[in-house]
């Protein structure tokens, strides 16, 4: 690499510049403070960590994305997180090992071994909640209304929920006779919605007429809350579980038109999203002009088994280096009091610490310094005026 080419990034990573910088951070601050607001107390797990517990209960999908290293003081591999949400599950069930419904948020990096689309970064910024130890449908309707809050304080007003369940597809696959490959092909028609070749596998590979039917119609099953009373005619004959999801659904759906009525619900029976690792109702948010989805979650029960502790989960996370495409960046505003290198006398460190104080940004001058208040990005200075510190506007 020349010297000319050592400044360049690898592909997918990038760094987060002025102002979109210091706009980032204000909204993962207010963030924050709004998710300790709703009871959810902050952690701060490890950037690495063995494999063997980064990726319990994840699916083949975050192996792949996992960044893995060997430990030089062990021998054993590790991994660079590509999820924070497993290691919050460890830290539930094994590092606090409370009692009863436990709430936790964090905010932090992950890395990923290659994006999902060109626009996404490699290196994104994840911040999220998980409400642990309890399995009743009231958890999850609250971290969605945790999360349409939280989009409403981003400013995101349009953004729309979409949600599914991956019991719907589970119990019905149970019924029927397919090996993996042949279930793995008909979940992959299902995620690209190609409703010809599910109805040509269907009758070729599903001998119940009626099974088929009802797998057959679940891509097709998709709007606002009144398509699940159509379903629950539509699967009429499909076994309880499948019945109970509906029931969750519904419940969610008349909830969430009472609490959010300005906000658009999308039900879609055919949606697979997370399903080698969620185990019940799954969402996820969308805002105009993003193609992919601002923020995601769902049910993961019994993710803390492989630590000895079995509990119910529910949550959601946010990528917040998706949302600097959707939000719009204010034009950088001059702010803050310079002080020339040359103006300072006795007393002004005093001044200058007192505006500090008041959570003030000041800029002080360096010898020989040519660059004014203007070009330092301030709109007033302090100067010795009448025998006192005052500051007057930059002109």
């Amino acid at each position: 690499m020349t010297i000319a080419d050592r400044w360049l990034l690898p592909d997918g990573v990038e760094e987060i510049l002025p102002p979109q910088a210091g706009l980032l951070e204000q909204q993962r601050r207010e963030l924050l403070d709004l998710f300790q607001c709703w009871g959810y107390d902050l952690v701060m797990p490890p950037l690495i960590e063995y494999l063997d517990s980064l990726l319990i209960g994840s699916g083949s999908d975050l192996d792949l994305q996992t960044f893995k290293i060997t430990d030089q003081l062990t021998g054993r591999m590790m991994g660079i997180r590509a999820d924070i949400t497993p290691q919050v599950s460890r830290i539930d069930a094994h590092s606090l090992n409370r009692e009863g419904p436990t709430r936790l948020c964090y905010c932090d990096s992950v890395l990923h071994t290659r994006n999902s689309s060109k626009l996404d970064s490699r290196s994104p910024l994840q911040i999220g909640a998980e409400l642990y130890g309890y399995a009743g449908i009231e958890a999850d309707i609250e971290v969605i209304l945790l999360l349409a809050k939280s989009l409403k304080l981003l400013g995101m007003e349009s953004a729309s929920l979409d949600f599914g369940h991956v019991t719907i597809f589970r119990t019905l696959i149970a019924e029927t006779n397919l090996d993996k490959q042949q279930t793995d092909t008909l979940f992959e028609m299902l995620q690209r919605k190609s409703l010809d070749e599910i109805d040509q596998f269907c009758d070729a590979n599903i001998l119940d007429s009626k099974l088929a039917d009802m797998i057959r119609q679940l891509p097709r099953l998709n709007g606002n809350a009144e398509v699940l009373s159509k379903a629950s005619a539509v699967l009429a004959d499909a076994p309880a579980p499948l019945h109970e999801a509906l029931e969750q659904l519904k419940a969610v759906a008349q909830r969430l038109e009472t609490e959010l009525p300005d906000v658009n619900l999308y039900f879609d029976l055919g949606e697979l999203r997370g399903y080698h690792y969620h185990t019940g109702l799954v969402f996820a948010a969308f805002a105009p002009g993003l193609g992919q989805a601002l923020a995601s979650g769902g049910r993961y029960d019994d993710v803390g088994q492989a630590f000895g502790r079995e509990r119910p989960a529910t949550g959601f996370s946010i990528d917040m280096s998706r949302l600097l495409r959707v939000l719009e960046t204010p034009a950088p505003v001059p702010n803050g009091t310079f002080v020339d290198y040359s103006a300072q006398q006795a007393g002004v460190q005093a001044h200058i610490a007192q505006l500090r104080a008041q959570g003030k940004r000041v800029v002080v001058g360096l010898p020989n310094q040519t660059q004014d208040a203007a070009q330092m990005r301030c709109n007033e200075e302090l100067i010795y005026l009448d025998n006192s510190w005052v500051t007057q506007p930059v002109k």
